[in-house]
């Protein structure tokens, strides 16, 4: 559950629907909340408060204001809840890969802003950590490819099994108090630079 201790951005031209999402925020009891309103303005606030959460209000958006949205959103990397009062498929699909957590078609109500706040965080943290998964598993995929050369190497060069390639390696690791795949790529470059 979201802490009413969070920093919260409202972004909006139209002072009346910024002061709709305001107010139901601080209802929900959110009290660290800023609205403004100069969109040529919105880097470098972000840049100054650090904001925990967004909120972009924008009544009819042009292509290219959505646009300067969405590469704001894929480079700040917080959960961003979006409102818009008319869409068609192709924007909702840029605002997903741009990571936009919540997307929201003509909905902007009071009691409506609590709860999309609590979904664009939990997507928001749900897709980080689909991310971090992501990029986890790519990094040890990596490191298997760099340990299965340093066998295939030493089993050309000294003779060895798949095993025995396997066991000197975790073996060298262990003694050398270093990591097995730094090791196996320590030989990888060696027999890089030593050639056929």
């Amino acid at each position: 559950m979201p802490s009413p201790d969070l920093s919260i951005l409202i972004i909006d031209e139209n002072r009346i629907r910024a002061s709709i999402i305001e107010d139901g925020l601080r209802e929900a009891g959110y009290v660290r909340v800023a609205v403004i309103h100069d969109v040529n303005e919105v880097a470098r606030t972000i840049q100054a408060t650090t904001p925990d959460v967004i909120f972009i209000d924008l009544e009819n958006p042009k292509r290219d204001t959505l646009e300067h949205f969405f590469s704001l959103s894929r480079a700040i990397q917080r959960p961003i809840a979006m409102f818009v009062d008319r869409s068609d498929g192709a924007m909702i699909e840029k605002a997903v890969e741009a990571g936009v957590s919540a997307y929201v078609v003509d909905g902007l109500k009071k009691e409506r802003v609590k709860p999309i706040l609590d979904m664009a965080i939990s997507r928001f943290n749900a897709f980080s950590r689909l991310t971090r998964e992501l990029e986890q598993a790519r990094s040890e995929l990596e490191d298997r490819k760099i340990i299965e050369q340093a066998k295939g190497i030493l089993m050309k060069t000294r003779g060895l099994s798949e095993a025995e390639a396997y066991a000197l390696l975790r073996s060298t690791a262990m003694n050398q108090n270093r990591r097995m795949v730094d090791i196996a790529q320590s030989l990888v470059t060696a027999a890089d630079l030593l050639g056929p």
